[in-house]
């Protein structure tokens, strides 16, 4: 398993049911979003097949600021209207990775790599190798578990695990998550330990 350490100046992840007016961050990033930054470091779509993805994400904080946004009147016409978006801040992600030509392309890779909009741009701390060890006891948090999931709680959300290919994109594989956003103790045999970080880390795919 290769793990990458990701971090910029701010992230935001939208809910899937907010439209329009406020737009709140989800606290931790969606699976599309993790799946999004492998297929923008690569320079092609990575599917869940491809690789086991597993991550942790924390923030320094989080504020509400007001952006400008263009509305589509019609063709070649639009008006100006000011939002307000959560955003949070100093993120930065624990990507582990069991493809490591994947892995490896973080190093330089083919697209600008983002945690949310196009302004939201991340760098590449380290990529390294890393053993990760079956502990049925530990912590874990700044991560999505499935739903439901003995010996967990918190907020439930429903969403996608994928995208479609077509534009415009389409939900894949809708499914509910609690949203882990602090850490907790867990007692669960199947979640893997990074015994350096000294957190669980829940693996999908294969």
């Amino acid at each position: 398993m290769h793990r990458i350490h990701i971090r910029g100046w701010t992230a935001s992840f939208r809910y899937p049911a907010f439209i329009s007016g406020f737009q709140p961050s989800l606290p931790v990033p969606p699976l599309t979003t993790i799946y999004g930054l492998c297929s923008a470091a690569v320079g092609r779509r990575v599917r869940h097949e491809e690789t086991a993805v597993g991550y942790v994400f924390t923030s320094g904080g989080r504020a509400v600021d007001l952006e400008t946004i263009y509305e589509l009147d019609e063709p070649l016409k639009a008006s100006t209207n000011v939002v307000r978006r959560e955003i949070l801040f100093q993120p930065e992600l624990m990507l582990y990775l069991s493809n490591v030509k994947i892995a490896t392309a973080f190093l330089t890779p083919f697209f600008p790599l983002l945690l949310g909009r196009s302004t939201e741009v991340v760098m590449v701390d380290e990529v390294k190798e890393v053993t990760l060890e079956k502990r049925e006891q530990g912590r874990i948090g700044g991560t999505l578990i499935p739903f439901p999931t003995k010996g967990f709680y918190g907020p439930i959300q429903a969403l996608p695990t994928s995208l479609s290919d077509g534009i415009p994109r389409k939900a894949l594989g809708t499914r509910p998550f609690y949203l882990l956003d602090q850490f907790v103790e867990y007692k669960n045999p199947t979640i893997h330990f990074d015994a350096e970080k000294q957190w669980g880390v829940w693996i999908y795919g294969a």
